[in-house]
C-alpha cells in the first residue's frame, strides 16, 4: 500500500511543472488550448504539463514610436514621428490574448496602424503653417482619436508626443525663404523705427538751443532797454567825476595850454 501511494505521488509529481509569472506581467492560463477568464499575479505557480499551460503578459508602461506620413488640408506631403506611451490593462489580459494576441502582436496589429490613422484624420484638419503653430492643438486632436480607438481593445494611452513635423524639401525652402524675408522686414522696421527716434531727438536738441537763444536775445533786449531808461544827464555827470583824476583838462593849442572848464563838460551851472 505504501509503495502505491509513493508511486501516485511521483506520477502527479511527474505530470506537474512549476511556472514564475515574473514581475510587471499577468499570469494567463489555457487549458487544453481554451484561454481561462481572469489572471494569474507575479508569483510561482504548478500547471499540469499536459492540460495547462501559463502565458505572461506584460503589463508594463510600453513605448512606440511610430512614422506616419499624410497630407495636410492644403494638400502638403508631411511626415509626422509619433511617440506613445502606453500599457495592456493588466484586468483584461486574457480578453487581449484571446482576441489579439501577446505584446508585439498588440503592437503590430493594433498601435501602429491606430497611430497611423490618426496622424492622417489630424493633420487633414489644417493646413502646413498651422501645424507647426497649432501643435498642442494638433497634439490633442490625435491623442484624443488614439485614446479612444485604444480603449476599446483595453489598451491604456499614458501619454502622446509629436518628435517631429517634416515637410518635402519644395516647401521646407519656402518656409526658410518666408522667415528669412520677415526677419529682413523686422530688421528694416527697427532701423525705420531708429531713424525715426534720432530725428526727433536731434529735432528736440535744435529746438532747445533755439529756444535757449530766443531767451538769450530777449533777455540782452530788456537789460538794453532798461538800460536806456535808467542813463540821464545827471548819471552820466556822476559817472564823469568818478572817473576824473583831480586835474583840470588842458587844450593845447597856438596861443599856449587853456583851462578847460569842469563845468561846461559836466553840465554843471554855478549860479544855481
Amino acid at each position: 500500500m505504501k509503495n502505491a501511494w509513493t508511486l501516485m505521488l511521483a506520477l502527479s509529481l511527474a505530470a506537474c511543472s512549476p511556472h514564475v509569472v515574473e514581475a510587471g506581467t499577468v499570469g494567463v492560463r489555457v487549458d487544453w488550448g481554451a484561454v481561462q477568464p481572469g489572471t494569474m499575479p507575479e508569483g510561482l505557480y504548478w500547471r499540469q504539463w499536459l492540460k495547462s499551460s501559463i502565458i505572461n503578459v506584460d503589463a508594463r508602461v510600453q513605448k512606440k514610436e511610430t512614422r506616419a506620413t499624410a497630407s495636410s488640408r492644403d494638400l502638403q506631403v508631411v511626415t509626422a514621428v509619433i511617440a506613445l506611451n502606453y500599457r495592456l490593462d493588466p484586468a483584461h489580459a486574457a480578453t487581449i490574448f484571446q482576441s489579439i494576441g501577446d505584446a508585439r502582436q498588440v503592437d503590430v496589429n493594433i498601435i501602429d496602424p491606430v497611430m497611423q490613422e490618426a496622424v492622417k484624420t489630424a493633420t487633414a484638419r489644417y493646413n502646413a503653417e498651422e501645424l507647426i503653430t497649432k501643435r498642442p492643438e494638433v497634439k490633442a486632436a490625435i491623442t484624443e482619436y488614439v485614446t479612444q480607438v485604444l480603449e476599446a481593445s483595453h489598451v491604456q494611452v499614458l501619454d502622446l508626443n509629436i518628435v517631429n513635423f517634416q515637410f518635402d524639401d519644395l516647401y521646407q525652402e519656402a518656409i526658410e525663404a518666408k522667415q528669412v524675408a520677415e526677419q529682413k522686414a523686422l530688421a528694416a522696421t527697427n532701423d525705420l523705427r531708429r531713424i525715426e527716434v534720432e530725428a526727433k531727438q536731434n529735432e528736440a536738441i535744435a529746438q532747445g538751443k533755439a529756444n535757449s537763444a530766443l531767451i538769450e536775445a530777449r533777455a540782452e533786449a530788456e537789460r538794453q532797454e532798461l538800460l536806456r531808461k535808467t542813463i540821464t544827464p545827471e548819471l552820466v555827470q556822476w559817472q564823469a567825476i568818478q572817473r576824473w583824476d583831480g586835474r583840470m583838462p588842458v587844450v593845447s593849442g597856438d596861443g599856449g595850454g587853456v583851462l578847460v572848464d569842469l563845468g561846461t563838460i559836466t553840465g554843471s551851472d554855478d549860479s544855481r
